[in-house]
This record gives structure tokens, C-alpha cells and sequence, in this order.
């Protein structure tokens, strides 16, 4: 019986490793491309179909590893709170875009284009997806999160969200800021 705890354990073990996917980051080099994933929860989001204010900026000097990556935080007191239960603060999918995963693929995200739901972060690619994914929130989180089993292990997306056109306009600063 022991040995039969210990070969589960093990196997859950090895298959949630198995399952861990790459964060996304883009030419920053930053996982969320350099903006705080802590300062999101303290800013006031908009109503569905109204666009979001735009994330707050990391420091490049105040940083943290998870999952593969370096993440920016705009004071202390977000890093720390972000190292203390990183899973919260972390965006959805590997800060892939929700409902890029929604339709079945794993794409890049604009860290602008957000919405925290039932507590989770999730980001989107372009505003036009935005759109799309607020028509249907709830529909479209169980088709991601039913796609994100076969997606996660994939290798994260190496495209870059600032080279597409629609985003144009959804950021004024450029992710972290030194200092």
C-alpha cells in the first residue's frame, strides 16, 4: 500500500512538471512585458466593453523569478507580495492571450488589453479580440481553459504584440522603466 502512495505521488509529480508551460515574454525580456502584475488588483477596472486603463509600468531594477522568467514589479511591496503566492498575481495561461486560447491557439498578449474575472488575471492580443472575448466571458474561459490542456506544454509564443497594428494606441509607456 506505501508503495502505491508513493507511485501516485510520484506520478503527479512528474506529470505536473510534464505540464508546465513557458511563460510568455516578449523583446522586453519580461514576463507581462515589464508591467506589475501585483498592481493590476489595485487598479479599478472598467465596465465589460469599455476599454481598461492601461497597466502600471515595472522597474527594471526591482524584479523576481517565476516560471521561467523576469518579472518587473513598480515597488517592493509588490514584489514581495507576488514572490509570496506568484500563482495569484500571474497572469492566466503563461500571459498568453484568453481567447486566442479560446479559439486554440497560444498567441501573444498586450498586457493593456486585461481583465481580472473570479479573481484571475487574463490578457488579450489586439482590441478587436477584446471585443470577442467580452461578448462571451464565461463560454470563452471554458474553452480556453479546455484548450489549455493540450496548449500549455507548447512552446510559449515568440511573436511580439507591439508589432501588430491594432495596438497602436493601447500604451503610452514602454515596459519597465529603469529606475
Amino acid at each position: 500500500m506505501r508503495k502505491l502512495i508513493l507511485a501516485s505521488a510520484l506520478s503527479v509529480l512528474v506529470t505536473g512538471a510534464a505540464q508546465a508551460g513557458e511563460q510568455y515574454v516578449d523583446e522586453s525580456g519580461f514576463a507581462i512585458s515589464g508591467y506589475d502584475a501585483v498592481a493590476y488588483f489595485d487598479i479599478q477596472q472598467n465596465a465589460v466593453g469599455t476599454r481598461q486603463p492601461e497597466a502600471v509600468p515595472g522597474k527594471a531594477l526591482i524584479t523576481a523569478e517565476y516560471n521561467g522568467a523576469t518579472w518587473a514589479f513598480s515597488t517592493e511591496a509588490n514584489r514581495d507580495k507576488f514572490v509570496a503566492d506568484p500563482a495569484k498575481y500571474a497572469p492566466a495561461f503563461d500571459g498568453h492571450c484568453a481567447y486566442g486560447l479560446a479559439q486554440g491557439g497560444k498567441v501573444p498578449a498586450n498586457p493593456n488589453l486585461w481583465r481580472i474575472v473570479d479573481g484571475k488575471l487574463y490578457l488579450n492580443i489586439t482590441p478587436n479580440v477584446v471585443g470577442f472575448w467580452e461578448s462571451d466571458i464565461p463560454g470563452n474561459l471554458t474553452k480556453a481553459d479546455q484548450n489549455w490542456t493540450g496548449k500549455e506544454a507548447a512552446p510559449a509564443s515568440s511573436r511580439s504584440w507591439k508589432a501588430i497594428d491594432d495596438n497602436k494606441g493601447t500604451y503610452s509607456v514602454t515596459a519597465p522603466i529603469e529606475g
